[in-house]
């Protein structure tokens, strides 16, 4: 006798009706999370050593969605539109790219300095569309995550595009990324595949 045919994980805008339930999702979560995976590869960039930049989407915040509802063995309405609420505001609504900023540090003093030395940070992350000038990070919009001391090795990044950086980075445009921080500067050229990718964020 075959084994169950996995339920195929909806596409498209996340809504409540869209998400599976505990025991669909459990099913299709293997294939899934590949799914999710190869996706995020050409959408994580490297800015140094230390900082890592995901840029989210309506696929990567579904799978956060499901993945916090599988195990917290969430399936009340309160609590669905809990997590709906927390990560609805991180995919991109048409006219900006929005992503994840991790500081990342092995070594947990070594982390502990680097998060005080780093103050600020999130305000000095920067993407350039050729031919334009850059476009700064607005950082944080749901809650303040910097104390006197230090910035949070966390930290969720909007960036707003002008019609015409949306046109050119859609047509083919280059797109640069860096940060401009006292303590730490960084920057690359995103690969094709990047650049690709995160255009089908922009309308």
């Amino acid at each position: 006798m075959s084994a169950p045919h996995a339920p195929d994980v909806p596409d498209g805008p996340i809504t409540r009706e869209s998400l599976l339930t505990l025991e669909a999702y459990a099913k299709a979560r293997a294939a899934f999370r590949a799914r999710v995976i190869g996706h995020k590869r050409s959408r994580t960039v490297q800015l140094g050593d230390h900082v890592t930049l995901a840029f989210e989407d309506a696929l990567t915040m579904r799978y956060q969605i499901q993945e916090m509802l599988h195990w917290e063995k969430t399936f009340d309405e309160a609590g669905i539109q809990g997590e709906l609420d927390a990560y609805l505001p991180l995919v991109p609504d048409g006219t900006n790219l929005k992503a994840t900023m991790l500081i990342e540090y092995d070594d947990v003093e070594e982390r502990r300095a680097a998060l005080a030395r780093l103050r600020g940070i999130e305000d000095r992350v920067w993407i350039q569309v050729d031919g334009f000038d850059r476009v700064r990070a607005i950082a944080d919009e749901d809650l303040e995550r910097e104390t006197d001391a230090k910035t949070s090795a966390v930290h969720f990044l909007r960036f707003e595009l002008s019609p015409g950086m949306i046109a050119a980075l859609k047509g083919g445009a280059g797109l640069g990324l860096g940060i401009d921080h006292d303590a730490y500067q960084a920057w690359l050229s995103a690969s094709a595949e990047t650049r690709a990718s995160l255009s089908k964020d922009l309308t």
